[in-house]
């Protein structure tokens, strides 16, 4: 829906009329917001941890690995657009597939962090239990590792959700979709902000979700800061 230009005079940055004039709207942006990033941090997540895990197993492909997510990361989103929307068109999954590229180095270089910092005599006494490579990966070194790897979840969720609003180029921007409409309606500033603070609250609820997440999946973590 076109929104009237209005007045200089008459811009606020905050206007009830607004919000109660375009809850569909501003829903449906919030909505595909949630939804893009969901979906990309989640891909992300199946790519990131078996390569984190490989390069935790071996250690030759740890820098090769690195690398190829670094590189990944520092390619620009209008440049991962014109490549793949000949190919996709201008749908969501052209939005998601930079998202998942930009993901992976937090994924995997956090995953990797939480396997490498397992204590050596825990493995040494897993082995010495006879577990395999398999058992000890599922039994010792993940569940060990879960701080590390919800540290990249966290930190690829908060730069996902902000890294969608890009999306916009393609019409599939989410909350981006209201900050430039914004702009582009006369500078229209309670459009603007809506969007503005709706993804940096979306990005602090996921967060904190993550967070308390984290804590209900190591208990072992809680009762040694009491301890302490």
């Amino acid at each position: 829906m076109s929104l009237p230009r209005v007045a200089q005079s008459d811009n606020p940055w905050f206007s009830w009329q607004y919000l109660e004039n375009n809850p569909d709207r501003i829903l449906g942006a919030l909505t595909e917001h949630v939804s893009l990033t969901g979906q990309s941090v989640l891909l992300a997540a199946v790519l990131g941890v078996p390569l984190a895990i490989a390069a935790y197993w071996f250690r030759p492909l740890t820098g090769p690995i690195l690398a190829g997510a670094g590189v990944l990361y520092t390619i620009p989103a209008l440049a991962v657009f014109a490549f793949i929307a000949p190919y996709l068109g201008v749908g969501a999954g052209t939005v998601v597939i930079p998202l998942v590229l930009y993901a992976l180095l937090m994924i995997i270089r956090n995953t990797l962090t939480g396997l490498v910092q397992v204590p050596a005599e825990v493995r040494d006494a897993a082995q010495g239990m006879g577990y395999g490579r398999l058992a000890q990966l599922f039994r010792i070194d993940l569940p060990l590792a879960v701080p590390g790897i919800l540290t990249g979840l966290r930190l690829a969720t908060v730069s996902t959700v902000a890294m969608t609003t890009i999306g916009v180029v393609v019409g599939h921007g989410g909350l981006g979709q209201l900050i430039l409409g914004g702009f582009r309606n006369n500078f229209f500033r309670a459009e603007i902000l809506t969007g503005t603070v709706l993804c940096v609250a979306l990005a602090l609820v996921l967060d904190l979700l993550l967070l308390a997440a984290g804590r209900l999946a190591t208990p072992w973590a809680r009762r040694r800061a009491a301890a302490a």
